[in-house]
């Protein structure tokens, strides 16, 4: 089969480092890709939002199946612009339409989404501008901490959790009035903040059926101990030791399974990646979002752990045939640390030439925000690499990704130094 992946992130390289592995890939095209994807496929410089663009790559390359990394095409429509086409709409394609992507594209639509259809989650009120100064009293009725969440896409980073009302207020304006987070916060949803510990949960699905890939823990803030602003995620464990057989049963029982009822009821066609935001509440797994695809850096743990022939299960999906599929998971622990640029998730600078990459590792280093430049390779984003160490005991995976992360540097690199102590005998959970 000839595969085309869209996207250049690490989500992206981890991906294409699995569908390379499968009997059944011929060649793979990577479109923009990165340093990195170049590695296991070929690139192609066509920007993840030029539909045409990859229109044509789809012609010219015979592709037989497509693969959708990224939110921003899934939002804009990507699926129905290929299903309008007589020509192209025979490609396999994973990924789903603009209507299922909603459920990642607009907070207040996946919010009411879950509501009609009885999935536990925080209670929460949307605000837009003209409705500031109710949104500015709505605050004073709210227990702290208290949740604002921009409503569109804000690449992992639209949501503020205030300790204290006036900082709410604060940020409720700011968000709403001087568009903090652009067009993403031209509604802002306020939500009950839930105490708990967070989980990261996927399926790949067809719109019937699903299988359940491995869960994983991400880690949002930037700094140590959970401190700072939230990122586009620092770092990802899996498996999740909370995460067991009885909890999951509740998670598919009450969240899982619901969802794709839903999507069912409302006629809304879905074959694709599902992520659910979990949080556990002493037990009880609340649904804090929705994602119309794979998690960022949680993939780059996820895909560590997948034995099956991954490409066998895309073309299930895509073919709406994941029916009696089954999912082979390997029970090693994947600890991933992504290491980013100095300044982030503020401003930082790019085309600083990475040292490291050719030495021997015990881990995985799968490239997130990486371009060569005279065939050096340098940084090109925020999230620059993420370093993935495996072992039997999410101890030794650990010890493997830091032994990774410390022999790679350049100008100005930032990581994390307690990604999954909290999940450590004796470690704290955030």
């Amino acid at each position: 089969m000839n595969i085309l992946l869209i996207g250049s992130g690490g989500r992206e390289h981890a991906l294409a480092w699995k569908i390379k592995q499968s009997k059944l890939t011929n060649k793979l095209y990577i479109a923009p890709g990165n340093a990195g994807t170049s590695l296991v496929g070929e690139n192609l410089p066509v920007k993840s939002d030029d539909f045409h663009g990859l229109a044509k790559i789809c012609n010219a390359k015979n592709i037989d199946l497509i693969v959708v990394g990224p939110e921003v095409p899934l939002v804009n429509g990507i699926r129905d612009f290929f299903e309008q086409d007589q020509v192209l709409k025979k490609i396999l394609f994973v990924g789903p339409g603009e209507k299922g992507a909603e459920l990642e594209g607009s907070k207040d639509y996946s919010k009411q989404f879950m509501l009609r259809h009885g999935v536990p989650t925080a209670n929460a009120k949307t605000f837009s501008a003209a409705r500031l100064e109710e949104g500015l009293h709505y605050l004073t009725t709210c227990q702290l901490p208290i949740v604002l969440k921009a409503d569109g896409l804000a690449a992992g980073k639209g949501v503020i959790i205030s300790n204290n009302l006036e900082e709410a207020q604060t940020s409720l304006r700011d968000m709403l009035v001087n568009r903090l987070f652009g067009e993403a916060s031209a509604q802002v949803l306020v939500e009950e903040f839930l105490e708990g510990i967070e989980l990261s949960v996927f399926v790949l699905t067809d719109g019937t059926d699903y299988v359940l890939l491995p869960e994983a823990k991400d880690y949002k803030r930037v700094g140590d101990k959970d401190t700072g602003p939230n990122t586009g995620g620092m770092g990802a464990v899996s498996p999740v030791i909370f995460a067991d057989r009885l909890f999951m049963k509740k998670v598919e029982e009450k969240i899982i399974q619901p969802t794709i009822t839903g999507l069912n009821k409302e006629k809304i066609p879905y074959r694709g990646f599902i992520f659910f935001g979990i949080m556990n509440v002493s037990g009880e797994p609340h649904l804090i979002e929705y994602n119309a695809r794979m998690g960022d850096p949680e993939t780059e743990a996820v895909m560590t752990r997948i034995q099956s022939d991954f490409v066998e299960l895309l073309i299930a999906c895509a073919k709406g045939e994941l029916k009696h599929k089954k999912i082979v998971i390997d029970s090693d622990y994947a600890v991933t640390v992504m290491m980013v640029s100095g300044g982030y998730p503020g401003d930082y600078e790019k085309g600083k030439i990475i040292a490291g990459l050719e030495l021997p590792s015990p881990a995985l280093v799968f490239h997130a925000g990486t371009t060569l430049v005279n065939n050096k390779i340098v940084t090109d984003g925020g999230r620059v690499l993420a370093v993935t160490g495996r072992g039997q005991s999410l101890q030794e995976a650990k010890k493997n990704a830091y032994q990774s992360v410390s022999g790679i540097s350049w100008t100005g690199v930032y990581f994390r130094k307690d990604i999954g102590v909290d999940l450590l005998p004796g470690g704290k959970h955030e």
